[in-house]
């Protein structure tokens, strides 16, 4: 099984980056995004709609002192007049609640959609993906960032940047009516007398502030828990889906047991993370519900000596306390928020570094020798003085070797073969032309111009209609029936004819035999210039292979590499031999991603 994400996190390589620098990856991603414009739309209608709700809560605040007057005066007329005033203001209100929830919502919504839509423009983007797979453990199980992360981060920036405006304004709308309310009074304290100018605003900043302070102590490490957590839920989501693709080799080699002990160990450190976070919520709540319990009483307490002196109505009192609340409740949003705040700084956190070090591929400088690649002339392939170095493929060594012949030109509709020592891994060499291994030295060099395809010994079928499958990446109304009914009858494959608008998971519903006759068909229609296979022929029935590899001898003007050993690729091409040469026999083989 691969390891965990959260093992390999300590790999120096991967250094952390701060909040400065995570907050300019987002706004690069944003303002590269496509949902841009509607998202700064959205802005604006909600930053409106805030401070229009603003406003009402000033109106509804200064309401307080009337109504409550009427009933300390019994004047139910007044009292009744009040309430229609009240209905109004409500009514309004509620009109601004419910726009502001549909404008939210249409916010995180695109702002989702851009970000999302970056992530996987940056992943599947010059190699990126399988690049950072083989040399990262990001690449291991990149789904979650790629879709939890995404909008979770998308979701509660939308929210808490709302609540942080809102709060602003709030602040900014009651700090001068408590500052007026509460100024003027004077505090007579053992013969003494003095006044505190807005001495009502002083003590919600002090109440606030001392919320914050105890709320950063005991949250702490809030972000760092939340940030292990969606490592540990990668892992587990990765290995239930690692079981589900395997289950029939699970299955056959009576692994079930093993791979449910494995299971239960990834749901295990799922569990303890989430216990550990419960404990650090359950710690952070009496501190945030115990400020927020006294702050019902706080308000009247802070207010009471103006009101028991006599310079204070009661409905004076009651709007002071409104007036408190709100400020407070702005001070405080700091306080309420600090766990999502905490949630938020872990979600931006990893999906900034997933998405810098996809960025930084394209810049990093390789460490040690590093094999050239370039294009040069059409119809000529050169392989000049090629040793690969395979250490650190895959996380371990793959071994050192280099192509026998040290001087190689391949011209335009040879047949080539390229075989090797006993345990040398071909598959590297495959992946140097292919540009995804680099390490090494020497030159190789492309036919410009001209597309070359590379046959991987599994391909890739995706879900899709059968007709799609044959013809993909291309469109599947590239080729005719007559087209897609010849290659299907040349590989052997005519009874699926009847199944080309079928979509089903064809991995699983065909055997490797079928799926490799499918991406000879798909060869067989796009009849690309060059091919490089890897090992193809290798573990399918002799009648099938023997048929494979008549195919290619039929396939004219194109240039044929097979990397690998094939008796039928010899009997039927006659190519000619290139050989690997292990360099240092001692070292294990493995096969690179």
């Amino acid at each position: 099984m691969a390891a965990s994400e959260t093992e390999l996190a300590a790999d120096p390589a991967l250094p952390p980056i701060g909040i400065s620098r995570q907050l300019q990856i987002v706004g690069q991603s944003f303002w590269a995004a496509s949902t841009r414009n509607r998202i700064l739309a959205l802005s604006a209608a909600l930053l409106a709609i805030i401070l229009l709700t603003a406003y009402g809560q000033v109106v509804l605040n200064r309401w307080n002192a009337p109504f409550y007057n009427a009933i300390e005066q019994r004047d139910s007329a007044a009292f009744i007049h009040q309430l229609g005033v009240f209905a109004v203001i409500v009514t309004v209100l509620l009109l601004f609640n419910v726009v502001q929830t549909w404008l939210s919502q249409m916010t995180a919504l695109y702002m989702r959609e851009g970000l999302a839509r970056d992530l996987v423009d940056q992943w599947l983007t010059g190699k990126r993906g399988l690049r950072l797979s083989v040399s990262s453990p990001l690449g291991i199980n990149p789904d979650q960032r790629l879709h939890e992360d995404a909008r979770k981060l998308a979701e509660m920036t939308t929210s808490l940047s709302i609540g942080l405006v809102q709060a602003s304004i709030l602040l900014a709308s009651f700090v001068g009516v408590l500052w007026q309310l509460s100024s003027g009074f004077v505090f007579h304290v053992s013969g003494h007398s003095f006044s505190i100018p807005g001495y009502m605003v002083w003590a919600a900043v002090i109440y606030a502030g001392l919320g914050a302070l105890m709320s950063n102590i005991v949250g702490s490490k809030l972000a760092g828990l939340n940030a292990e957590r969606y490592s540990k839920e990668a892992d587990l989501r990765f290995s239930l889906m690692q079981a589900n693709e395997n289950l029939e080799a699970i299955t056959l080699a009576r692994a079930e047991d093993n791979i449910r002990a494995h299971i239960h160990g990834d749901i295990n450190s799922v569990l303890l993370l989430i216990r550990r976070l419960a404990m650090a919520l359950t710690n952070l709540t009496w501190v945030s519900a115990g400020f927020g319990w006294l702050a019902s009483i706080v308000p009247i307490l802070v207010a009471a000596p103006a009101y028991f002196s006599g310079t204070m109505t009661f409905g004076g009192l009651m709007m002071s306390a409104a007036a408190f609340n709100q400020v407070y409740a702005a001070l405080r949003w700091y306080v309420d928020n600090f766990g999502a705040i905490a949630d938020w700084r872990a979600t931006l956190e990893r999906v900034t570094v997933f998405r810098a070090a996809l960025t930084d591929l394209d810049t990093a400088v390789p460490e040690g020798e590093q094999i050239a690649l370039s294009t040069g002339e059409p119809g000529k392939m050169i392989l000049k003085d090629v040793l690969i170095d395979g250490q650190g493929a895959g996380g371990a060594s793959g071994g050192r070797f280099r192509l026998k012949e040290t001087d190689v030109t391949i011209t335009a509709g040879e047949r080539i073969m390229v075989n090797g020592d006993q345990g040398v891994n071909r598959k590297m060499l495959f992946n140097a032309i292919a540009a995804l291994w680099s390490r090494g030295s020497g030159q190789i060099i492309l036919p410009a111009n001209e597309e070359v395809l590379f046959v991987p010994q599994t391909g890739y079928l995706p879900e899709s209609t059968l007709r799609e499958v044959i013809s993909y990446p291309l469109a599947a109304t590239t080729f005719t029936e007559e087209e897609l009914a010849k290659v299907l009858d040349c590989t052997g494959l005519e009874r699926l004819y009847p199944m080309l608008d079928q979509k089903a998971r064809w991995e699983r519903l065909l055997d490797h035999d079928d799926q490799m006759g499918l991406t000879f068909a798909n060869i067989l229609l796009r009849r690309p210039r060059w091919v490089v296979f890897n090992d193809v022929l290798e573990g399918l029935e002799p009648d099938q292979a023997k048929r494979l590899a008549t195919l290619l001898g039929d396939l004219t003007n194109v240039t044929l590499i097979y990397i690998g050993r094939s008796q039928d690729y010899i009997d039927a091409l006659s190519p000619r031999l290139l050989h690997l040469q292990r360099l240092d026999a001692a070292a294990p083989a493995v096969t690179a991603p």
